[in-house]
């Protein structure tokens, strides 16, 4: 767990400012800029070498800028993309896999059984083809006739 403890400024224990307009801490009420610290240790030097710095790292130290409240909103945001993303992933890959499956059992029996009735279809074809060509030859001859003669 993370304990906070309040750094005071150097400047503010020196001069206790007292709140002014709109409950804003100022100098003076003519003053109009914020307060910097010129004799800040930060901008003196810097042990942080920048080059070899990654851009994960650069992006990570930039959290501290955005506020806790945008933070949690920006969170929230994305985990709730996220589980959507997920969840639309996953019902798509499981209606696909109930949709292939069935193609599978139900259409390759029904495409067997109908090839194999398609090869019947035809094969009546065939026959009334030869039985035509039969009764063209021997356009006179009794039906038992032609019946008795071997099909080629």
């Amino acid at each position: 767990m993370v304990k906070l403890t309040e750094v005071e400024d150097e400047h503010f224990t020196q001069e206790k400012p007292m709140p002014t307009r709109d409950n804003v801490l100022l100098a003076t009420d003519d003053e109009d800029e914020d307060y910097t610290d010129t004799e800040s240790e930060i901008s003196v030097e810097s042990d942080i070498e920048v080059d070899s710095e990654t851009l994960y790292e650069r992006l990570v130290a930039l959290k501290d800028i955005v506020p806790p409240s945008a933070r949690r909103q920006l969170s929230s945001t994305v985990s709730t993309v996220t589980s959507f993303t997920k969840s639309s992933i996953s019902f798509s890959g499981q209606a696909l896999w109930i949709i292939s499956t069935s193609a599978f059992l139900l259409g390759v029996p029904w495409a067997l059984a109908y090839a194999e009735e398609e090869q019947y279809v035809q094969m009546e074809r065939e026959q009334g083809m030869i039985k035509g060509a039969n009764e063209m030859l021997t356009p006179g001859a009794p039906l038992e006739q032609q019946q008795a003669q071997p099909t080629l």
